[in-house]
């Protein structure tokens, strides 16, 4: 009797530890980051002021939109290398359409409709083809970055555009950057669709296992097809605002993006393989990288060396990430 009595006691802390074990797996991105704030603050006593936090909010914005759309096409197990000629492509075609006069809503859907049709077109070859993600996004890079060349002959575009639209790239509510909103929003609702719709389950599904996903009657073409296609979109808006935020259009703007918006959803958690992650993780990584550059810019230290600081912390971040799961994982 003794005996029986005894085993949920000693069951009792294994359990609290193993609770306590998985919220600093779950969270611990966000220890990190809340870390670097104080460290950041510390060592540069400007970063807390209001016109710095405003401005790395409005700075990470952009890559964060992109991340998010990335995050949905990694979580099929696919990957999107064409996001920043996409989003180029974007801001020079809004910037063109306002030049010739179109109203400025008319020529953002259509810029956005253009970034999806991009990446259904590149979805559509990896899911209908089985062509691999990586070699058809590989192939837009370079193509749409052309095109993107070829509307102006490499020369930026726009320069009149209307006051409303400046506001959604360099506007401002109170001391928030409009474009910090857009991307909170775009967050929230792409968490709420993976985590409160059919669709977010078929994600999940098809990057878990897609043949398992496709022997029990899932749309998985369509699926794959579908997050290229809003990771796209969501490409072009990073440019619309950038065009909104400039005044024109850059045909050079956002090489390199797509390793910032990769490097963000593999250290917010999400695995490159599929079927496990979210957008919270990437939000947060997205914040978290910003605010290491941030200080290196308060300090004074120049971008090769924040390149290094920059690849450096991933590393390690992704390699305690590792640890701190396997640790969860065995208690």
């Amino acid at each position: 009797m003794s005996t029986l009595t005894e085993e949920p006691r000693a069951s009792a802390p294994a359990a609290r530890g193993r609770r306590g074990s998985d919220m600093f797996v779950k969270f611990n991105l966000v220890i990190v980051f809340f870390a670097l704030c104080a460290v950041a603050t510390l060592l540069a006593p400007e970063f807390l002021t209001t016109r710095n936090l405003a401005n790395l909010l409005q700075q990470s914005s952009l890559t964060g939109i992109v991340a998010i759309g990335m995050t949905l096409v990694i979580l099929t197990s696919g990957i999107d290398l064409s996001v920043g000629s996409t989003a180029a492509f974007g801001g020079m075609t809004v910037a063109l359409l306002i030049d010739q006069d179109m109203n400025f809503l008319a020529a953002i859907a259509i810029s956005l409709a253009v970034g999806a049709l991009f990446g259904a077109l590149m979805g559509g070859l990896s899911a209908y083809l089985a062509l691999p993600a990586f070699m058809t996004t590989l192939a837009g890079l370079t193509a749409i970055r052309g095109l993107t060349y070829m509307l102006t002959d490499g020369q930026p575009a726009g320069g009149d555009v209307p006051q409303a639209f400046q506001l959604l790239g360099g506007g401002f509510l109170g001391y928030v950057p409009v474009v910090g909103l857009i991307f909170i929003a775009i967050t929230v609702i792409a968490a709420l669709v993976l985590r409160c719709t059919t669709f977010g389950e078929y994600v999940y599904a098809v990057g878990s296992n897609r043949e398992a996903a496709r022997l029990s009657g899932l749309p998985v073409r369509g699926v794959v097809t579908a997050v290229f296609a809003i990771s796209g979109a969501l490409s072009a808006l990073a440019g619309v605002l950038l065009t909104s935020r400039l005044t024109i259009g850059q045909p050079t703007a956002f090489n390199g993006l797509e390793l910032d918006a990769i490097a963000a959803v593999v250290l917010g958690g999400t695995n490159l393989f599929g079927g496990r992650g979210g957008v919270f993780g990437t939000f947060v990584a997205v914040l978290l990288l910003s605010v290491l550059r941030n200080l290196c810019n308060l300090l004074g230290l120049g971008s090769f060396f924040q390149m290094v600081v920059t690849g450096v912390i991933l590393v390690v971040a992704l390699i305690l990430n590792m640890v701190i799961e396997k640790r969860g994982s065995r208690v």
